[in-house]
């Protein structure tokens, strides 16, 4: 409940912002609001064997770039918005494998 978000946007909340960087509690904020964001559109994009389909993993490597460049506070340097990117989609893959479906569906 540490930053009122739930578990799922919470993780998605920490690697946008650690390691780095260093965020005032407004640019917090923002970033609470691209995580709950990104997620939402993410989960409408997660279709049937999304991660067997170029054009669904496409589709969600885009959203990921979109949101974040979108929403994320100018502190975050290109090569950090690379990386954010990366590790979003990494995340998104590893923990949701099907629509309706991952991690955080089994503990509800």
């Amino acid at each position: 409940m540490r930053e009122n978000l739930t578990e799922e946007e919470l993780v998605v909340f920490d690697i946008l912002t650690r390691p780095a960087p260093e965020l005032a509690e407004e640019e917090r904020d923002e970033v609470k609001k691209v995580a709950r964001d990104l997620l939402t559109r993410l989960k409408e994009l997660l279709v049937l064997n999304w991660r067997l389909k170029s054009a669904a993993r496409s589709a969600l490597r885009l959203t990921i770039e979109d949101t974040l460049d979108a929403g994320l506070p100018r502190v975050y340097s290109p090569d950090v918005y690379r990386e954010k990117c990366s590790a979003i989609f990494e995340h998104v893959y590893e923990k949701y494998p099907e629509r309706d479906t991952g991690i955080y569906t089994e503990v509800a």
